[in-house]
């Protein structure tokens, strides 16, 4: 259904590095370098055909977090979820919601770890414990 998910980072170089070590703990390589026809850079992740990005907004005004969104990532673990929060606190990022566990309701059970990466963006790492 995505082709991909880009958030703006307001100092591309402290988000390729949170990013880097985040989500190499779901199985993706640095992020590549590209740069846009105004001259923003961006860094892209891809793992199979999802594709993740980071940019410098193109229109020079400070990127901000959307209030109420989440981006979430797959994790194929509780353990993985855990590394993958791990990273995000050793590389600049914040704890938000409640600490990583386990979530229940209505016939659902997920296991589930929140950050805000350095530019404020809500990120989750998800692993659903039904399956």
């Amino acid at each position: 259904m995505f082709s991909h998910i880009m958030v703006g980072a307001n100092d591309i170089e402290e988000s390729k590095l949170f990013y880097d070590k985040v989500l190499s703990t779901l199985g993706s390589g640095p992020g590549v370098l590209t740069v846009n026809p105004t001259g923003h850079k961006r860094y892209m992740y891809v793992v199979g055909e999802i594709m993740f990005l980071i940019s410098e907004p193109i229109d020079d005004s400070p990127a901000t977090h959307g209030n109420g969104a989440t981006i979430g990532f797959s994790a194929d673990s509780p353990e993985t979820a855990d590394a993958w929060h791990e990273a995000g606190l050793d590389s600049g990022g914040t704890t938000c919601e409640d600490p990583p566990g386990i979530r229940e309701g209505e016939g659902i059970k997920f296991y589930l770890a929140y950050l805000r990466d350095p530019s404020g963006n809500k990120l989750c790492a998800l692993h659903n414990m039904q399956g």
